[in-house]
């Protein structure tokens, strides 16, 4: 088949023996199947879903083949997202590539900036040393970062399969988990809060009072969803027994996180490989036993309120230690003059500048060193892996005894167990397609970095 396209000068003749080329653009279904009423019956279709489409989690392209509406063949097609983040780390200092990989997956910046901190302070040797306040404030934001990340995972996947109620309370909630982001760290995503030694700034005034709030109003708004699908059949009909992938299949693929939960073998590095002091937290880890969507499902359900049970600890534990040091004492990792926000909201405070810039000029050299050059860490590497949303997630860092990271790369749970697409899709139907992608959960920002 030759086609031609005389008004686009980019784009010239072009020849191919696959038969007929099919441009799907979205309410066009039937016309493929008159133009294929023609063709032999054994003809095998390709259809391109994405990289633009609304159910691909991101800009993923998934390459299916098709025999009627039963995919034969499922491969994905990433990198449209590309950022360069990785390389982008080594041309900045330490503190400042908390900046870079907080934008990674933008829907748990928490815990890329945690993962990349904790393997800098093991080189740093100050593992120790971080102060307890620190810790428990980390703790708080990855969790209440669980949950707005799973809230998400749930609307969307309700969107998809056409439960618009889901979506729309998911990201009603998901907005009150963004609110207090804001009030804690200033920001609602990219927060570039932890820091290696501890975290930017203590809570503000009335944090613990909004926290304490929204604890109380999740444990009225979580049993809806539980209320909405759980027993739903439409919802039962589309999820279970799609995407099915038992322990052994995620054993070879190192799929992690829900999808491994979900089969039901208890592996949550929370638990396995403690950090940041969770061995201290009482909580336990959420299976089910059905290795399917609706399995995914319940355990990111269930999580939730595991989530909220430690969130509440945290808080109770955050109470205690009003005026705690929130950064390490070591002068070489920390900045002088710790960040405060000025009354009016914007600018640093009086306390933040006074001692640098007016009582000692030797402080305000070392506080412009340490901003603009970095500190030093000492040469070798270290992964410590933390447990996302989405399963585990490492970064391993390199020194080689400079200001900058040698080298970065993150293992990133959504680019591992996208390996799951063929197995997950191929043999059922394409509708069956985007429950299977929306049960990973993959973030693009993550697969692409």
């Amino acid at each position: 088949m030759v086609t031609t396209n005389d008004n686009d000068m980019y784009a010239g003749t072009s020849e191919t023996t696959e038969g007929k080329v099919f441009t799907v653009t979205g309410q066009d279904w039937d016309t493929i199947v008159q133009g294929l009423s023609d063709e032999a019956a054994d003809e095998r279709v390709v259809v391109n879903m994405g990289p633009q489409h609304p159910s691909t989690h991101g800009v993923l392209r998934l390459i299916l083949e098709l025999e009627g509406e039963t995919v034969t063949e499922a491969r994905c097609g990433i990198g449209y997202l590309h950022t360069g983040i990785e390389k982008n780390m080594e041309f900045r200092s330490w503190v400042q590539g908390v900046t870079f990989c907080t934008r990674m997956d933008y829907l748990s910046p928490f815990y890329n900036e945690m993962t990349y901190v904790l393997g800098t302070e093991r080189l740093l040797d100050i593992e120790d040393q971080i102060p307890e306040k620190a810790q428990v404030m980390r703790v708080l934001l990855m969790e209440l970062n669980r949950i707005s990340s799973h809230l998400v995972c749930i609307a969307t996947g309700g969107m998809e399969i056409g439960a618009l109620t889901v979506m729309t309370i998911g990201f009603r909630e998901r907005e009150l988990v963004l609110d207090l982001f804001e009030l804690i760290t200033g920001l609602r995503m990219n927060h570039a809060f932890i820091r290696p030694g501890g975290v930017a700034q203590d809570l503000p005034p009335g944090a613990l009072d909004e926290i304490r709030d929204f604890i109380a109003l999740m444990k009225k708004r979580l049993p809806e969803y539980a209320a909405l699908c759980n027993a739903n059949p439409i919802f039962k009909a589309r999820l279970v027994d799609v995407g099915h992938l038992d322990l052994e299949g995620c054993l070879a693929l190192g799929l992690s996180g829900p999808p491994l939960r979900a089969t039901g073998y208890p592996w949550d590095l929370r638990k396995t490989q403690p950090y940041s002091g969770y061995e201290d937290y009482d909580f336990e880890v959420q299976t089910w036993d059905t290795a399917d969507a609706y399995g995914r499902f319940r355990v990111r359900l269930a999580e939730m309120w595991e989530s909220l049970k430690i969130v509440e600890q945290a808080a109770e534990r955050l109470a205690g230690l009003e005026g705690a040091p929130v950064m390490v004492a070591d002068k070489k990792v920390a900045w002088p003059s710790q960040l405060a926000i000025g009354s009016d909201g914007m600018g640093n405070s009086l306390d933040h500048i006074r001692h640098i810039m007016g009582e000692s000029m030797e402080a305000l050299i070392h506080h412009f060193k340490l901003v603009t050059e970095g500190f030093r860490v000492p040469a070798g590497q270290a992964y410590v892996p933390v447990e996302s949303p989405r399963g585990e997630l490492g970064a391993h860092v390199v020194s080689d005894g400079g200001t900058r990271p040698f080298r970065a790369h993150f293992r990133d749970p959504s680019f591992t167990n996208l390996q799951a697409t063929s197995v997950m899709s191929e043999g059922g139907m394409v509708a069956d397609v985007i429950v299977a992608i929306a049960s990973i959960d993959p973030v693009m920002g993550g697969v692409d970095r």
